[in-house]
Formats: structure tokens, sequence, C-alpha cells
């Protein structure tokens, strides 16, 4: 009888909770707090946790790879580091981030694994979490201009108002990555530069140029008229576009990267804004493989990000794709003068598992 009443209570609890916040989103979404609502209204409620802070209302960084990363670019004040009690003989990268942290004077602690799970709100720590100061975009008016004939393929990503901060992790990740020069976000609306964003990045964001601009057309417009390339990405040409705009729309499978580029991806329900779509000289799509029902006529942002991006990126001179395409070219009769296999096993993003299981015979 005593559980069956807890369990009454618990589920009147959990409705009186969802009633609230299906409240507040329908408030905040009359008065337009956040953009893209529909899609934000349904990310669960871990997708949007409170930034884990320390006992001491710094950020708590967790993690293996944001925390090394971190120490290693050593942009943040790094106060303490906390490590799983009870992991004996430290290898690899733990034992390396207990190096680096010992020579910078930085205090260790160990805690037990249930202090770790409460202090970063039950998030995947792998036994290593930071106290450290924020890590926050830079004013984009402190980008090193780069003239458009330094380099052709200039590549720089602009996110306008993504939210979900496992999205900006995904597509740092994937930017970083394929090869983004630099990063540029909205000042207001946008997801900050949280410790979740980190991990989700797995560490990228501790590495990358992230800048920051309050005016997104007014920053489009200005590199137009420098000689840049502003490419907008839009989903399937649907009802989003405007009938009457002249914007040209083209498949990311056709665009010819000839010069230098940014590259915009909007909001992750409601896409890019009037304004800064009006800014885009040309509109980059990705075509669908079959035909699609309603609702699923669009990509997740960060899916999408890195198809445009490695579509895109492809085209680098030196890439191998580059080198792909020159080989098929190439006449069958003359020597080769490129090789895949060294390419891909020098590649540090791809596995040696390949070369394991030949060696193996398998």
């Amino acid at each position: 009888m005593a559980m069956a009443l807890l369990w009454a209570v618990g589920v009147s609890s959990w409705g009186c909770l969802g009633r609230h916040l299906a409240r507040h989103f329908s408030r905040a979404a009359g008065r337009e707090e956040r953009p893209g609502g529909e899609e934000l209204r349904r990310l669960l409620l871990d997708d949007l946790a409170p930034t884990p802070r320390s006992e001491r209302g710094q950020e708590l960084l967790f993690g293996l790879s944001p925390c090394l990363l971190a120490l290693r670019a050593a942009r943040r004040r790094v106060a303490r580091l906390l490590l799983q009690a009870g992991r004996s003989g430290l290898q690899g990268e733990r034992a390396e981030l207990l190096r680096v942290a010992e020579a910078r004077d930085i205090p260790v602690l160990r805690l037990r694994r249930q202090k770790l799970d409460a202090l970063c709100r039950f998030q995947v720590h792998q036994g290593v979490c930071m106290e450290v100061s924020p890590l926050k975009p830079r004013p984009w008016t402190e980008v090193e201009e780069a003239r458009p004939g330094d380099d052709p393929q200039q590549l720089w990503l602009v996110l306008e108002r993504l939210q979900d901060p496992r999205n900006l992790g995904s597509v740092l990740r994937s930017a970083h990555f394929l090869g983004v020069d630099k990063v540029i976000t909205t000042g207001r609306n946008s997801c900050p530069l949280t410790p979740v964003v980190s991990k989700a990045s797995a560490g990228a964001m501790e590495v990358m140029d992230v800048f920051s601009t309050d005016d997104l057309a007014g920053f489009l417009q200005a590199k137009s008229r420098q000689g840049w390339l502003v490419a907008g990405t839009v989903s399937c040409p649907g009802p989003e576009i405007s009938p009457s705009s002249d914007i040209p729309i083209t498949s990311c499978l056709e665009f010819l990267w000839d010069r230098p580029t940014l590259l915009v991806l909007g909001n992750e329900g409601s896409g890019l804004s009037l304004a800064v779509q009006a800014s885009c000289q040309l509109l980059l799509t990705i075509l669908p493989g079959r035909q699609l029902p309603p609702g699923l006529e669009s990509l997740n942002v960060s899916v999408a990000a890195g198809i445009l991006l490695h579509s895109i990126c492809s085209q680098r001179k030196g890439s191998s794709g580059e080198r792909k395409r020159e080989h098929l070219l190439q006449d069958p009769r003359e020597p080769s003068t490129t090789s895949e296999g060294p390419g891909l096993a020098q590649h540090p993003g791809l596995s040696s598992g390949s070369e394991q299981e030949r060696q193996n015979g398998s």
C-alpha cells in the first residue's frame, strides 16, 4: 500500500513538473525567446541540463579528452584536477594528464566515483574532472583578417542560434576534423561554450578558434564585399524558401569550392533567419535519396554539417579525394604517381585495424 502511494505521488509530481515545463516553453515560444521552438521543445531535459559547476562556482570540465586538451591549449585557468579514487597505475592519456598537472603545480584531488558523479550531474566523466574558468567566444573583430587572394580555399563555418549543446559540440568536432579554419557564432540566442559542449566535441572546443558577433547579417555582408562567398544552407527546397527569392539553390555535391567561403548553418528548428538568408549569395542543400514523408525532409544540424563540410573539404588540394580524382583521370598507360594506401594509413582519423587484420592473415 505504501509503495503504491509513493508511486502515485511520484506520478503526480512528475505530471505537475511536465505541465510547468510545457507552460514555460509555451510562453517562451510566444515571446520568441527560443527560435525554432517546436523541435527544441522536444529535446529531453538532460539535453539542456545546467552547466556542471564546482562547489567554488567554477565550471567543471569533465571527460578525459576535454580535460587533457584544455591543459595542452592552456586557454583556461585550472584550479584543481579531480581524479577518481581507486584507479591505480594510471597509464596513457591519464598518466599524461597527471604529469602535465603536476608540472604546472595544479592541485590534484582524488574523489570517490559517487562524488564525481554528483559533481558532474551524472554526465559521463571517465573518472576525470577539472575545475576551470569559463571559455567564451572571442569577438569577431579579433579575427585576423585574411584576404581572399591569400588562399582561395579558406573555409569558415558560421552558426546562427544553435542552442542544443550536443549539436554544437558535434558540429565543432566535425569542423575541427575536416579542417575548418574558423567558427563564428551569434552572440545572442546561442548555446554558450559549456563543458557539455566540450565533451560532445571530444575536446575539439578547447583548441578551436571560436568567435561571435551580435550582427551576423552585417558580418556576412562585410565579408561578401571583401570577396568571400557567403553560402547559406537549407533543407530540400520548400516553403522555407520565399517564392520570390532569387538566391540560387545548389546541391552540395555540385558546389565548386574555388574561393574563400563562409558556410552558414541555421537554428535547429527554424533554420536561417530571413535577414541572414538575404545576406547569402548561394544556398546549399542535401538532396534526399528517396521520397520523404512530411517531418523527415530535413537532417539533424550536426549530421547536415558533417555532410556539407565533407562535400566541400574533399575538394581541398592535397586531400585524399583530390588524389583519388587525379588517379581516375590519369592515363592508365602511365605509371601511377599517387598511392591511396600510404595516404590512408597516415591519416590521423583512421584506425589501423585493417592493417592489423592483414598482418593476422584475415
